[in-house]
C-alpha cells in the first residue's frame, strides 16, 4: 500500500511539474523576445506597440496579431507591402523583410507581442514554426 501511495505521489508530481514547463518557456520566449522587439521593431511600433499614427501600426491591442502564427512569421519573413488594415483603420507603410533573424528570434518577438499591450493569444510561436515557413 505504502509503494503504491509513493508511486502515485511521485507520479502527480511530475505530472504537476511538467504542466507548469511550458508556461515557464513561454516566460522565457517572451522575456527574450521583449529584447529582440527594442532592438529590431520598437524603432517603427513604438516602445509602447502603439506604432506611428498614420504610418506604422499598432501591434498593442491589435486584431491583426490575432491572425494565425504562420501569417505573422511570413510578414518578418518577406516583409509587407500595400495597405494592411490594424484595428479598423488603414496602413501603407511598407515593412521590410526582417529574414535576416534567426528562428529563435522571430518566435521569441512573436511571443513578446502577441503576450503583451492587452495582447493574449493562446499559443506559443516556436522556432521549428518559422523554420518549416523559411524553406
Amino acid at each position: 500500500m505504502i509503494k503504491i501511495l509513493t508511486f502515485f505521489l511521485i507520479t502527480m508530481g511530475v505530472f504537476l511539474l511538467s504542466s507548469f514547463m511550458p508556461d515557464q518557456k513561454l516566460k522565457e520566449s517572451i522575456t527574450r523576445g521583449k529584447e529582440v522587439y527594442v532592438m529590431y521593431c520598437q524603432n517603427c511600433h513604438m516602445e509602447d506597440g502603439n506604432g506611428t499614427p498614420e504610418i506604422n501600426p499598432p501591434v498593442a491591442k491589435a486584431d491583426f496579431i490575432k491572425k494565425p502564427a504562420s501569417a505573422l512569421i511570413d510578414v518578418i519573413l518577406k516583409g509587407q507591402s500595400g495597405e494592411v488594415v490594424v484595428n479598423g483603420k488603414k496602413y501603407s507603410a511598407i515593412m521590410p523583410a526582417q529574414d535576416y533573424l534567426t528562428d529563435i528570434q522571430i518566435a521569441d518577438v512573436l511571443n513578446y507581442v502577441r503576450n503583451t499591450w492587452g495582447n493574449k493569444v493562446p499559443g506559443t510561436v516556436t522556432p521549428a514554426m518559422v523554420i518549416s515557413l523559411r524553406k
